[in-house]
């Protein structure tokens, strides 16, 4: 990625682009997708140029060749929103932008059932959000779960605190969140390594034939272990799923393995990608876990810094139908990225965007989405790296990256394989 990028740098020609595209907003932006590594001690600090008053309020992006579109032949661009208030629109504004059809890689071989509620627009999308909102809430969270999050962090780090070294990313970031998912929707331990297996080869391997394959085991074992829980139900949430009822019928089949899978494909990488890069953040930047560690009060408002400052995805959308925006002609069924990592850090909204500020107010950031289509998992994924930080400073003193540790970032979802931490033992 170039040192210093600006418009005229990333503008290219696009003879694809269909006619009513300004010629002068045509731009390869797939440098900001997260598929581009850095060393930097914030690793998002090049995409935030892209909400500055200088840039147009309607850019559009050329096909990603290393990604989804690759594998499935895509060759349309999409338009790409980077200022706050523009990207607040669009997650917002269900009268002219869709997410029909989100997250339906399952379509790669030939299912035809809907990522639900996710790919579900309203006024349909509000049952199965009504009927799924009440296991994540926060006083569901704060009864059922804390106490089985705070149990499992204190048996991790104690496994590791006197060894005085881990692998934050693959021993910790990556098993931690995923055990709390997998007691929620009552998985099988033994299944965690083939899940992870099956979501890098979705999500990562940028193979079709291995995507497919991945799809076709998740799918059968859903689908497999779904009737096992409609035959023996349990405490757990599939079981409930299965089982439950909206607006007093029964769940479809197709219901029931579009809400399963869903929370599957969702429920396995997202706070594992935070985790390691909050840990590498106060590992180069040791200033912010002494501040945490002597103010506790902060915690809060620093686990929204980490993620308004670690915006892992930039969410699509699509036009509803035609209409005009900032001047330029959109088309019904053209597609719309928001940039979020350009958004989290708009000047417009945030005072000096790019200083951590735990004590920061009004964070309204872009990390969970927004609208109705808001991650499902906030207030989990928020309460499972308070009760981390919280069991980490009680027991961990102040740690470095291991000397020698590649400390290159992708910042996005695929962000970081391996990060050895060090630190003396206590004693």
């Amino acid at each position: 990625m170039p040192e210093q990028l600006t418009l005229d740098s990333i503008r290219v020609d696009f003879p694809a682009a269909p006619q009513h595209v300004p010629k002068d907003r045509i731009v390869d932006l797939n440098f900001a997708m997260g598929n581009v590594p850095n060393d930097l001690i914030d690793p998002y600090e090049p995409f935030e140029w892209l909400a500055g008053p200088e840039i147009p309020r309607l850019l559009y992006n050329i096909p990603n060749q290393s990604g989804l579109g690759a594998v499935t032949g895509s060759s349309a661009g999409n338009w790409v929103v980077t200022h706050y208030e523009d990207i607040d629109r669009v997650y917002t504004d269900n009268a002219h932008f869709s997410n029909k059809g989100a997250a339906e890689f399952q379509r790669l071989i030939g299912e035809t059932f809907r990522s639900i509620p996710l790919g579900v627009d309203p006024p349909e999308h509000s049952k199965y959000r009504m009927f799924l909102v009440p296991y994540f809430s926060p006083a569901r969270i704060s009864r059922d779960l804390e106490p089985r999050i705070r149990e499992v962090v204190v048996e991790m780090i104690e496994s590791f605190a006197q060894k005085g070294e881990v692998d934050v990313a693959w021993d910790f970031g990556r098993v931690y969140p995923v055990r709390i998912f997998m007691g929620l929707m009552g998985f099988p331990p033994a299944m965690f390594e083939q899940f992870l297996d099956w979501e890098w080869d979705i999500r990562h391997s940028g193979s079709l034939e291995k995507m497919q394959a991945a799809l076709r085991g998740v799918l059968e074992f859903l689908r497999r272990f779904m009737a096992e829980k409609e035959k023996n139900p349990d405490e757990f949430l599939t079981s409930s799923i299965v089982n439950g009822h909206i607006q007093g019928q029964k769940l479809t089949e197709e219901e029931k393995i579009g809400i399963v899978w869903f929370l599957w494909l969702g429920g396995l990488d997202t706070v594992a990608a935070t985790i390691s890069q909050m840990f590498r953040r106060m590992a180069l930047q040791p200033e912010i876990q002494r501040q945490l560690r002597f103010h506790p009060e902060l915690t809060n408002g620093a686990v929204e810094e980490f993620l308004r400052t670690q915006p892992i995805l930039s969410s699509s959308r699509s036009a509803v139908k035609d209409f005009e925006w900032h001047g330029v002609q959109i088309k019904a069924g053209e597609g719309f990225s928001c940039l979020n990592p350009a958004g989290n850090f708009d000047s417009a909204r945030f005072a000096e965007p790019r200083v951590f500020d735990p004590a920061r107010t009004g964070n309204r950031h872009f990390t969970f989405v927004g609208g109705v289509h808001a991650c499902l998992g906030a207030h989990l994924a928020r309460r499972e790296l308070r009760v981390l930080l919280d069991e980490w400073f009680a027991r961990i003193p102040e740690f470095r990256v291991k000397p020698g540790a590649d400390t290159a970032v992708f910042p996005g979802l695929l962000s970081i394989r391996n990060l050895p931490l060090v630190w003396e033992p206590a004693g």
